[in-house]
Formats: structure tokens, C-alpha cells, sequence
């Protein structure tokens, strides 16, 4: 997928927008019309696009909606109007200009002041250049203003420092403390580290070392994970460990997410399935753990199975897919598998760092209906469990309706299955015994973890 300019845009105006700030205007404007994902579109960056234009593009997506509340209401200050009668496109050029004034210091003010004005022109609104260019050379003016300077609410406060609606604020609060709720939400707003694993093709001793040698001597720093084995962190490079990832040596995984396949224990032979899989990152990842065992993988649509397909071609991992409903009694006999793996669809609260576009989706009423649902996946899914044979169920969220409340109600109708004891740092375990990681704790995303045995 490559991502261009939008139709309208003029011709005695391109010279004078960055191709870096072109693409990431499009791209937000994807976001917010087409509710598209800011992580796809940034990975379908047009090849073309140099380093220093697709590193200032990721900056200023992810940027512009990490912090898109306190944005919004400085440039309400400095507008003297509300955010929400203005045009998008008019919205966004405002957007990116004042976070660049105010977050990205080694831009020069004139070109984010112009450019922002030149791309409310390209987008159809010339008249409303002048007021952009109004709201941003005030900007620099009021150089300290801070939208939340006045605010006396503790929760409100936070809110708009952080730029996350006060539900989730105060959802937190109630869940973890308010200390704990600002860190987690402060941290949601900082770019999460690059971690990567070797993939199937790419595990091979001499291959590793190779890859080791390579990074080192293109200056990139690589460090173990603390949280998972076989798990690395690498800084600089990016030029190269995109082409490792792209030609499958390396798989691009977050540590905790990393963690999962591992807790699964697979062992040689045995039959594994990971229930709810695409985009194939634990299901690749299980079989470069143990290429003896039979996985499959299954999906809801077909199109997310074929790119599971893919992605373990290109990794060389060997798995076999399905299409079925997992919410639904699944086409498999029952007690047919040693290891079963339910990553289960949630609401992401864990990955905002990454995804922050989900905490403006995201409604009070999504989380009780995916908390229904992941509780029909894990009974769905205990039902393939063998006798002595282990479930994992897992989420990237946060929350506690997705995570705790769902295995508690389902050990409480099915006496056969118990929590097993995890060995693992205890930083890393709740009082319940469930593994459960922080960004602002570990640096790695939010995810829970239960692991679960049948008996005997």
C-alpha cells in the first residue's frame, strides 16, 4: 500500500509542503474519515519517501494523536472557537502545526506555521488560511500556555495533560489508583521500544550471529529483553531491520506479546491451536519455538487467513489455517489438542502507545460486550483441551471486565480447569497469579495472561 497526496492538491504548492508532511496529513486524514489504522498506513509509506521525511511522518501521526485533546484544546484558546465546527482538513493542518511548535523543537516555527498553511490551501479551504495562520503565529506568541493550567479536577486534569477521555481516566483511577492511572496514561503518550525475534528462518546460530554483526556494524544498539527470552531490543538501524523484517529473518513483536507463545510450554509432537490467530504473530512464533509441532491457526475472514499464510511463508514457519466463528461451537473434535492458545479480540487499552488512534474509538459500552464475548471464545475454546492439557487465554488490554472477571467466571463453571502456577519474575504476576505487564512498569505493552490446566 503506498500512501500519496490527496487528489486536490495543486501544483504550485507541492514545492513548497514536505513529503513528510503531506503523507502524514493524508494518513491522519485516513484515520479520522476511513477510520483506518495509523499502523498500516505508516507501514505502506511510499518506498520512495527518504529517512529523514518517513521518520518526521511517523512523528507526526503518531504525535498528532497521542496528544490530539490538549492540541485541540490549546487551538481552541488560540482560535476562540470550538474544534468541533471547524473542517477537518482545517482541524489536522492546525493540529500538526502546533504540535510541531510545541513538541518538536528542531523544527523551525516559519516552516511549521507555513506549511500547515499551505496545506489547508491544497485541501479545498483557502479561506480559512488566514486563520490558520492566525491560530499558529499566536501559538508562538503564548509560547507556555497549557490548556489545563486553570483545572482543578484531579481526573480532568490528567485527561487533557495526557490527551485521553476522562472515562478511561477515571476507569483506571477506580481500577489501579490515580497515581498508578497518570503513569499508565503518560506512558501511553511516549513511543514504545523496537523489539523484535528470530524467526524461523532466521533462528540458525550462524544466522543470528550474522544479523548481530550486521546491526553492530550499522551503529544499532541491541540489548535482551528483561521480560521474555530470546526476545531483543534494538535502537537505530531502522533502514536495515526494516530489510531483516521484510525478508523474514526478524518478526517486529512487542516483549510481552512475545511472552505468550512461551507460557504456552510447547513441547515435541504435540497438537497446538491458536484460536482467534491473525495476523499470525503467536502462531509463527510457537512453531520457530518448536517447528515439531502441529499448529493451526484459525480466523474469522478469509482474508486474515491468508495473510497468516504469508506471513509464515516469508518466515518459513510451518502452520495450518482455518476459517470458523469463534464465538460459535468450533468445527473440531473435542478434546483433540495438548495446547490451546486464545488470544482473545479486545479493546487494546494496552497498546495505545502503538495504536493511539483506539483511546478516540473506543466507547464505555464496547468493553461489557467484548467482555460477553471473550467469555463465550474461552468456553468455546476449553472444549478442545485434552485431559492434563493447557489453555492460555490472553488480551492486550487492561482491563479487568476482559482479563480477570473472565476467567474467574469461567473456572467457576468449569471445575475440571485450574490457574497454574507461573514461573516468572513476580514484578510480572498478580495477586491472582496471572501474568500481567505495564508500559509504564516494564516499557512493554499492557497485556494479561492466564494459564490454565485440565486435569488428569
Amino acid at each position: 500500500m503506498e500512501v500519496v497526496c490527496s487528489a486536490g492538491l495543486s501544483a504550485s504548492f507541492l514545492m513548497t509542503i514536505s513529503p513528510a508532511r503531506r503523507a502524514a496529513f493524508e494518513i491522519l486524514r485516513r484515520v479520522e474519515s476511513e477510520s483506518a489504522f495509523a499502523s498500516v498506513l505508516l507501514a505502506g509509506l511510499d518506498s520512495k519517501i527518504n529517512e529523514n521525511d518517513r521518520g518526521l511522518c511517523h512523528e507526526l501521526v503518531l504525535g498528532v494523536l497521542r496528544r490530539q485533546l490538549w492540541l485541540d484544546k490549546s487551538i481552541e484558546h488560540f482560535g476562540n472557537r470550538p474544534t468541533e465546527g471547524l473542517d477537518l482538513a482545517v482541524r489536522l493542518s492546525l493540529e500538526m502545526g502546533l504540535y510541531q511548535l510545541r513538541f518538536l523543537s528542531r523544527v523551525p516555527a516559519s516552516a511549521a506555521v507555513n506549511e500547515s498553511v499551505n496545506l489547508v490551501r491544497v485541501s479545498g479551504v483557502k479561506s480559512a488560511a488566514s486563520f490558520v495562520n492566525a491560530v499558529l503565529r499566536r501559538a508562538t506568541r503564548e509560547v507556555n500556555y497549557e490548556p489545563a493550567a486553570t483545572i482543578t479536577d484531579p481526573i480532568e486534569r490528567v485527561a487533557i495533560e495526557s490527551s485521553h477521555p476522562r472515562w478511561l481516566i477515571e476507569r483506571w483511577a477506580d481500577a489501579i489508583g490515580f497515581d498508578e492511572a497518570e503513569s499508565f496514561a503518560r506512558a501511553n503518550n511516549q513511543p514504545p521500544p523496537t523489539s523484535f525475534r528470530f524467526t524461523a528462518r532466521g533462528s540458525a546460530a550462524e544466522q543470528t550471529e550474522q544479523i548481530f554483526q550486521e546491526l553492530a556494524e550499522q551503529g544499532a544498539r541491541v540489548i535482551p529483553s528483561t521480560v521474555t527470552p530470546k526476545s531483543w531490543r534494538v535502537t537505530g538501524a531502522p533502514n536495515l531491520v526494516r530489510q531483516l523484517a521484510a525478508a523474514g529473518l526478524i518478526y517486529l513483536q512487542d516483549e510481552a506479546s512475545q511472552l505468550v507463545a512461551h507460557l504456552l510450554k510447547v513441547e515435541p509432537g504435540p497438537q497446538v491451536i491458536d484460536v482467534v490467530a491473525a495476523p499470525g504473530s503467536k502462531a509463527t512464533h510457537i512453531s520457530s519455538l518448536e517447528p515439531a509441532a502441529t499448529i493451526i491457526a484459525g480466523d474469522l475472514y478469509a482474508h486474515r487467513v491468508s495473510t497468516m499464510r504469508g506471513l509464515a511463508l516469508r518466515q518459513g514457519s510451518s502452520i495450518n489455517t482455518l476459517i470458523y466463528d469463534a464465538t460459535r461451537r468450533l468445527p473440531l473434535p473435542d478434546e483433540s489438542f495438548d495446547r490451546v492458545l486464545l488470544d482473545a479480540p479486545c479493546s487494546g487499552t494496552g497498546t495505545l502507545r502503538r495504536n493511539p488512534e483506539i483511546r478516540w474509538r473506543l466507547q464505555p459500552r464496547d468493553i461489557p460486550e467484548l467482555s460477553s464475548q471473550q467469555k463465550a471464545m474461552l468456553s468455546h475454546a476449553a472444549r478442545l483441551v485434552r485431559r492434563g492439557g493447557r489453555l492460555i487465554y490472553s488480551t492486550c488490554s487492561v482491563e479487568v471486565e476482559e482479563n480477570e472477571a473472565v476467567v474467574d467466571e469461567f473456572l467457576e463453571g468449569h471445575a475440571d480447569f485450574a490457574r497454574q502456577a507461573i514461573d516468572i519474575s513476580q514484578e510480572l504476576l498478580t495477586e491472582g497469579g496471572d501474568v500481567r505487564t505495564w508500559p509504564h512498569r516494564q516499557g512493554v505493552d499492557g497485556f494479561f495472561v492466564a494459564v490454565l490446566e485440565r486435569g488428569a
